[in-house]
């Protein structure tokens, strides 16, 4: 299959696999890569040291094109960039933050740059900063999300009236269907998180995967509004969450109970009543846990199938 998503990265398939923290380590960057998809490490819970020990680790893991995703609001961005420079890496995903800032660096080294947003107004800024393609994120999508909660039937089709350049679809994508549905709405390709955090390479923890596939319609809500909108499954920590809003929290008081590191200890530790734990609506239709080469493989054969029914409807 080949379109501009295609062409740009050098990949077999249009899917990407999302950047997520506590996730996407070299193990399941490698596997989606070698699988004909583009693998990506979420360098956003990665100390410099240890995105370096990933990437080393992905290039001797597949020879295929793989990417690294940057959150601009990481505090030793600097020092990130300066690795993936110093190793080579070809292709990096930013987001949660201004593309300028990163976005001329990057390309003067040859790399080719892709940022999320959530939005019709953050694409055109994106595209005016010269990436080169835009990853378009809906409300249903898991972990930190748009504060217009835009839905990604709406988003996709909004944004590609207004830009030229690839467009990607991410949010509520874990099937075939899914993605030929964002391709006919104006998508080269789609960006999966959720499905790959219930695969077998990605880093986060098993408990983590298991309530993935356990959770049912319903069980994820966007909430933290106030410091930045995130979308968590239904545990302790959110009920406790809940109960602080009852009445009527400062931020100051919600920071505190978020406290530090309650990502890494829900999705990488393993406290599923204390920890955060970020995943998308789409966990709704995941019900087991499998190889990434699965996953791809699996999507583009309900790909092809769901393509075929069009003609009939």
């Amino acid at each position: 299959m080949e379109n501009r998503i295609t062409k740009l990265f050098g990949i077999q398939y249009p899917i990407v696999q999302a950047g997520m923290v506590w996730a996407s380590g070299w193990r399941l960057a490698s596997a989606v890569s070698n699988a004909g998809g583009l693998g990506i490490i979420g360098a956003g819970s990665m100390y410099p040291e240890v995105l370096r020990e990933h990437i080393l680790k992905c290039q001797k893991a597949t020879d295929r094109p793989f990417g690294v995703n940057i959150p601009m609001l990481y505090p030793d961005i600097d020092k990130l960039m300066e690795i993936i420079v110093a190793l080579g890496v070809k292709i990096v995903f930013t987001s949660a933050g201004n593309p300028k800032t990163w976005t001329s660096y990057l390309k003067e080294k040859g790399i080719t740059v892709v940022h999320v947003v959530s939005s019709v107004k953050f694409a055109q800024k994106a595209q005016e900063a010269g990436v080169d393609a835009i990853v378009a994120e809906g409300f249903e999508a898991g972990g930190h999300n748009g504060r217009d909660e835009t839905t990604t039937m709406t988003l996709i089709p909004a944004v590609k009236e207004k830009i030229s350049i690839p467009l990607i679809a991410a949010g509520g994508i874990a099937t075939g269907a899914a993605m030929l549905a964002a391709m006919v709405l104006g998508a080269d390709g789609v960006q999966v998180g959720s499905r790959f955090v219930a695969s077998e390479e990605a880093s986060s923890h098993p408990s983590f995967k298991q309530k993935v596939v356990e959770a049912g319609e319903g069980d994820t809500q966007l909430t933290l509004k106030e410091l930045a909108p995130v979308r968590l499954l239904k545990n302790k920590f959110y009920q406790d969450i809940q109960q602080l809003y009852a009445k009527g929290p400062s931020v100051e008081e919600l920071k505190t109970l978020l406290g530090r590191a309650r990502a890494k200890k829900g999705m990488f530790e393993g406290d599923m009543e204390e920890g955060e734990l970020e995943i998308g609506q789409v966990a709704a239709l995941i019900h087991n846990i499998k190889p990434a080469a699965r996953i791809v493989e699996d999507m583009m054969t309900e790909f092809t199938s769901a393509k075929k029914k069009v003609p009939m409807l």
